[in-house]
Parts: C-alpha cells; structure tokens; sequence
C-alpha cells in the first residue's frame, strides 16, 4: 500500500522523502513520473536540501535483501527512485498505474538541461580524471551555459573519514547546488547519504550516467532502453564484469518481486 512521508527532517536533519511511496521487497520506491523525478531534483538543488537521492534498480533491491549494511541505506533517509523497467513494472502491479522508471542517466543529463535555468551548479564525485574532463566537455557540448562548479576522482578505495573529508571541502569550496557521484553500487549510496548529511546537499548517485555520457562506455540506443532490456544490452557489452549482477541479481530480483505481489493481494 503506498504512504506518503511527511516533510519533518529524517536523522541528521535531512528532509524526509517527498513523494508517495510503496514497498518492493522490503524496501520503498517513490511512485512518480520520471518529469516530477527531474524537478525534485532541481528543486533541491536551488532549496539546498540536504538529502540524498538513490537510483535503485533489480540488482540493488537483490543485494541490499542480503546485505543488512547497504538495507540500512535503501531504507535510511532521502528518496530511492526505480532505476531499472523490473521495478518499475512490480510498482504498477503493486497497484500504482503512475509508476515510472526513473533511469539514471536520463534523470542526470534532464537535471543538466533544466538546472540551467537555475543556475544549478553541479559538482561530479568519483570516476578517473580522464573520465571527468571528457564528461565535462560532452557537458557543455550538449548543455551550453551548464555550470560545473568542480568535480574530483578520489582515489579507489573504502570510504574513509579522510575520503568524506576531503570530499566535502572540495564541494564546499566549490559552492555546489548539487553533488553527483558515480562510483557504483553500493559504493555511491552509502557516499551519498554521509554527503547528503555533511554539505546540506542533494546528492545524488547515477552510476554508470559519467561513462555514458562521457563516451567512455557506450550507451543503449533509446528504443532498447525504452524496451526494459536495457540490461540484456549491458550484460552482452560487458559479460565478465557484469554476468553476476544481471543473471544472478535479476533472477533473485523476480523472486523477491513475486513474494511481493503475493503479500499484496
């Protein structure tokens, strides 16, 4: 059944989230178009509220149900968005006919065209330098006028407190709106939420959206991600690194998507 959460601040004093939201396995997803998606988020980049902002998708949902740590983050404060067409679909069939995907890519280079207006200024968090000044550049190719206030690739490692130090100082000296951070999962949400709560930020993790939109990975053609096999496309481009989180994620997904749907009837 969805419920909307209220606006009162959540632990740290982010903002709770905005949106209606009903449960996928054990974990809330809003329910809301992909445009409505797009302004919250640029809504909170002018407001700069505190909150961090999860693109989750079947894989997500699969290895928080065994990771009790990254469970804490789904289900902590700041919004989860369905990221993936599986999700998607068990929201509708759940009852929520309104229930868009909100892809993560989409969502970034859509907040990189409205923010303009704005006069958002974006900071990117993670990835190689090679990375970030092709992103940057594609970003202002597309995006003419887009603000990018700074961007930085740490080093790989766990995030340590001279990670989360470092990091928001950069931001802060910056004078970012908002952070986005692509390091994958669960890596970037449980960045996102500790900078969500250290800068006053949205934060905002995308995961693979850098790549992409740099021309570092090649992306899916639109009608292939309008299909819902966006998945299919990604695991045949990259089989040994993702065969495990699409074959095995996935079937463990539809599992937890069918207790779901049978808990709710």
């Amino acid at each position: 059944m969805t419920r909307a959460l209220g606006s009162d601040g959540g632990r740290h004093g982010l903002k709770a989230d905005p949106h209606i939201t009903d449960r996928v396995g054990d974990f809330d997803f809003a329910v809301t178009s992909f445009d409505d998606a797009v302004d919250t988020v640029v809504n909170a980049g002018r407001s700069h509220t505190g909150i961090p902002i999860r693109l989750s998708n079947a894989y997500c949902v699969s290895l928080a149900s065994r990771e009790p740590e990254y469970a804490a983050i789904l289900r902590g404060d700041g919004v989860t968005y369905p990221d993936g067409a599986p999700v998607a679909w068990c929201l509708r069939r759940l009852g929520n006919p309104q229930a868009q995907r909100v892809r993560g890519p989409s969502l970034f280079t859509a907040v990189l065209d409205q923010g303009r207006e704005a006069d958002l200024r974006h900071f990117f968090l993670g990835a190689t330098d090679d990375t970030l000044d092709a992103l940057a550049d594609e970003a202002s190719r597309r995006f003419p006028g887009v603000r990018i206030a700074g961007r930085h690739a740490p080093p790989f490692g766990p995030l340590t407190e001279d990670f989360y130090a470092d990091a928001v100082c950069r931001i802060d000296s910056a004078g970012a709106d908002i952070v986005w951070v692509g390091m994958g999962t669960p890596k970037q949400d449980v960045a996102a939420a500790e900078l969500a709560h250290r800068t006053g930020l949205a934060v905002v993790g995308v995961g693979a959206a850098f790549d992409f939109v740099a021309g570092t990975v090649r992306e899916a053609p639109s009608w292939i991600q309008r299909s819902g096999f966006e998945w299919l496309y990604r695991l045949a481009a990259e089989p040994r690194r993702l065969w495990r989180r699409y074959l095995v994620g996935n079937s463990h997904f539809a599992y937890i998507a069918a207790r779901s749907l049978r808990t709710n009837r």
